[in-house]
């Protein structure tokens, strides 16, 4: 079922209220344990931030090529929409950014709400300013002109998973991110997996005002079961 506009912001809105360890434990039950993304991933800020959003694909590579810019790149990112997450795929560590500040004032604009990039990025500290989050393999000053070139969007593309060597993000899977890394939902079971991780968040809540009330782990775990 294709999920309308204002469907998906609003479950949006819901996924970011809880926490991809929730996430990873309900994928998990489902029986899809590999949808962690590689701990390589790390916010550019100082401080440690949430992300979430409906995967908008970026592939590119590096090769040589003429000219003073990439037009690719500009038409890929005018084609994102609010809610949406940028997700650059692009063969790891080569050592050049995928995009910077400029670029990510133009996503932002368009309502992207992050990105995911495997690769770098260069003017963190204009990225921290326009609090705009970013997960990142490196950072690097060294521009992509004439080095890297996108070569699709909104196609499959692979990232480097935390238990496989891969993990296969679709345009519209729902990537997920927050102080214990990065995780992508499929969007066959994105709902059902955030109505799960809401109800493990309340039980999660409960277990706490317990044990803040003085119950024993034995307590706890007789009460609610496996936590």
């Amino acid at each position: 079922m294709t999920l309308t506009a204002d469907r998906k912001l609003a479950l949006r809105e819901r996924f970011m209220t809880v926490d991809t360890a929730n996430v990873a434990d309900v994928l998990d039950e489902l029986g899809l344990p590999d949808c962690g993304l590689s701990s390589d991933l790390w916010p550019i800020k100082t401080r440690l931030e949430k992300m979430g959003g409906w995967a908008y694909t970026i592939r590119g590579q590096m090769t040589p090529y003429p000219g003073t810019g990439d037009p690719k790149k500009m038409e890929a990112v005018s084609g994102l929409t609010p809610g949406h997450l940028s997700v650059w795929s692009g063969g790891g560590a080569q050592g050049v950014c995928f995009f910077g500040e400029l670029i990510a004032r133009g996503m932002q604009y368009r309502g992207c709400v992050g990105a995911l990039v495997d690769g770098g990025i260069r003017d963190i500290e204009w990225l921290d300013r326009m609090n705009f989050p970013v997960y990142t393999r490196y950072r690097t000053p060294v521009q992509s002109i004439g080095r890297w070139e996108v070569n699709a969007w909104q196609v499959e593309v692979y990232l480097p998973g935390a238990t496989a060597a891969r993990v296969r993000v679709r345009p519209d899977d729902f990537i997920l991110a927050d102080v214990d890394g990065a995780i992508l939902i499929p969007q066959e079971v994105a709902e059902e997996v955030l109505t799960r991780a809401e109800a493990l968040t309340e039980k999660e809540r409960l277990i706490r005002a317990d044990l803040e009330n003085g119950a024993t782990l034995p307590d706890v775990l007789a009460k609610y079961g496996h936590v």
